[in-house]
């Protein structure tokens, strides 16, 4: 049986974190049609082929699935959606709103140091 396991860090209050959450359980309901129903700050879900649950933390969301075989083949793929779905609900949220960046650092890119 194969699992996933993703965890993305975010900065939303705990309030702003469960509406996320909620909004991830609708999209899944609708694409693949998971059923979803919340336990305190989890969300446990189930369909043929896979069981899951996702954390909602302080800091950061937390996927847990174990998919069936056939689920199991297409888990790269699953993985993706999964993140493209994290990064969507949370991913613009990952900077504190309150985060101040230094005036000399704005615009730099990556620097790195080359060996001569």
């Amino acid at each position: 049986m194969a699992t996933i396991a993703i965890a993305k860090k975010h900065s939303l209050s705990h309030k702003k974190a469960k509406e996320a959450a909620q909004k991830v359980a609708e999209d899944l309901n609708e694409r693949f049609g998971l059923a979803y129903t919340w336990h305190g700050d989890c969300i446990d879900f189930t369909r043929p082929g896979l069981t899951g649950q996702l954390h909602v933390l302080r800091d950061e969301v937390r996927l847990d699935c174990k998919l069936g075989f056939l689920l199991g083949a297409i888990k790269p793929a699953i993985e993706r959606e999964v993140h493209k779905e994290f990064d969507h609900r949370f991913g613009k949220y990952a900077e504190h709103k309150d985060h101040k960046v230094h005036p000399d650092h704005k615009g730099l890119k990556d620097h790195r140091v080359r060996k001569a």
